[in-house]
């Protein structure tokens, strides 16, 4: 789109051409930030799920005023003369395209219930997720369950439901195991469909180093700062960037080195349900000597008042992989609110590389947790250790590449 942009954008102020865009991204107000960092202003449509069924991006058409596709792949610097400066007559007997109405979702409900069919359940999950308000997320959830549970070799189905988790994941209506289950069920469509390249980006944005093609929201910060530098304000984004999403690639792991264990002999009193705790890793499944990046996402319990102490020493995280295994990061401190208060949503991430010797199955990652956590705003606050243990799912070592 920026190149676009800057070479086209005069001919859309002349009044000759019209840009319309189509984006492939799982958080709609990231685009809307994009856009304003880069003051394009066309219409920009949204389709997290891929409706479109695109394998791989950019794409580009340009398209004649009747409707009809006359270049595929035009070159920004002679498009005036390959398109615009060209007559497109209207071809006969071309029929009227009434402008498309929002999904009946009874309508739907009612035909996946009579054709039980894989595909009219996953259109009515499609229609939830997109038109179904704040409960769409779960709705979706269910009705992408049930194409699957009806095709299990139904790939799109699969995907769109790692979609569902996530959103319900970023949402208020977050249930534990929302992001490890997007993880999981992207992993199984691109199982399924190994050159679906967009796919495959949705899992590199929260997975490890190795796989990534390049850092995927580090312009998040550069775009904030502009966007103020001009006076303006910038788009608000409902799930904040983190570290993976952040990272620039590496072209080899590299071991940390050992450190000082923060509480070695483990004296440190236990916390139970002031903060929660879920992990997640990405890719879903990895084979022996590979690389996954894990999180640990931590926030304090909103039914017990909990909040961070912020006015002490920061929350702190201690990585022990299993024997033969490495990490990145042994020890990885989160930097803390300015506030001395704050409720705030945590994601620490590191990165292991998996014994070469691991056998199939299920390997358990441990690591704790120390931090400040208070009950009421004014109640009594205290320092706690908590220990944690993340399963990570091994393959066999021969087939596919997964997680290389």
């Amino acid at each position: 789109m920026p190149v676009w942009h800057s070479k086209a954008q005069k001919y859309v102020d002349e009044g000759k051409l019209t840009i319309v865009g189509l984006v492939q991204e799982q958080h709609r107000d990231r685009c809307r930030l994009f856009l304003q960092w880069r003051k394009i202003g066309w219409p920009v449509l949204w389709d997290p799920i891929n409706l479109s069924g695109q394998s791989a991006v950019p794409i580009v058409t340009a398209i004649d005023e009747h409707g009809i596709v006359r270049i595929e792949d035009p070159n920004p610097d002679t498009i005036a003369r390959d398109f615009l400066a060209r007559s497109y007559p209207r071809p006969s007997g071309l029929p009227l395209v009434k402008p498309p109405a929002p999904p009946d979702l009874s309508r739907l409900r009612s035909a996946a219930d009579s054709a039980r069919t894989s595909a009219a359940w996953r259109e009515l999950g499609d229609a939830q997720l997109l038109w179904g308000g704040p409960a769409g997320a779960q709705q979706a959830i269910e009705s992408y369950r049930r194409a699957i549970a009806l095709d299990p070799a139904d790939a799109v189905a699969r995907f769109r439901l790692g979609v569902a988790h996530r959103m319900r994941y970023d949402s208020p209506r977050r249930q534990p195991g929302d992001f490890q289950r997007a993880l999981d069920a992207w992993q199984a469509a691109l199982d399924l469909n190994p050159n679906q390249y967009i796919w495959r980006r949705r899992i590199q944005q929260y997975g490890p180093r190795l796989d990534k093609p390049y850092p995927f929201y580090d312009w998040v910060a550069q775009a904030r700062a502009d966007i103020a530098g001009r006076g303006e304000r910038p788009v608000g984004l409902s799930a904040e960037p983190t570290g993976a999403e952040i990272a620039a690639p590496a072209r080899s792991f590299v071991p940390a080195a050992d450190g000082e264990e923060p509480d070695r002999g483990g004296r440190i009193v236990r916390d139970t349900n002031l903060i929660r705790i879920e992990t997640a890793v990405a890719p879903a499944t990895v084979r022996p000597g590979a690389t996954a990046r894990v999180h640990v996402v931590m926030s304090p319990d909103a039914s017990r008042r909990a909040h961070w102490n912020n006015e002490a020493e920061p929350l702190r995280l201690w990585i022990q992989p299993p024997e033969g295994w490495s990490a990145d990061q042994h020890l990885i401190e989160a930097p803390s609110a300015r506030r001395a208060a704050s409720t705030e949503t945590r994601d620490l991430s590191f990165e292991v590389r998996v014994a070469e010797s691991a056998m199939p199955g299920i390997a358990m990652l441990r690591a704790y947790a120390l931090y400040y956590v208070c009950v009421e705003v004014n109640g009594q606050c205290l320092f706690r250790r908590r220990d944690i243990t993340v399963p990570i799912r091994i393959a066999p070592a021969a087939g596919d590449a997964v997680g290389r």
